[in-house]
């Protein structure tokens, strides 16, 4: 599949090692929706990401930060591998 070079340097920092914790969460977004996620609102800082095939990946934007978790690397790091990207 092919991504922006601005996806590309994201999805680059979610599969580094060891686990990056200076994603911006506004940056994994636009990553997914450019895979063909819909970003669903939930409540309060609840968001999801529905795919086509109805895979869906969870998270709680980030706050007062706007760094990813580290447990979120690591959980979108195997969604997105489950998804056939990056290294298996």
């Amino acid at each position: 599949m092919k991504v922006s070079r601005r996806h590309n340097k994201t999805l680059e920092a979610i599969f580094r090692e060891p686990t990056a914790a200076s994603i911006k969460f506004s940056d994994v977004e636009k990553l997914l929706v450019s895979l063909g996620g819909r970003l669903i609102e939930g409540r309060g800082s609840r968001v999801s990401f529905l795919f086509s095939d109805n895979h869906k990946w969870e998270a709680h934007r980030p706050h007062p930060g706007k760094e990813v978790k580290k447990y979120q690397v690591e959980s979108l790091r195997r969604f997105l591998q489950s998804r056939g990207l990056g290294d298996e």
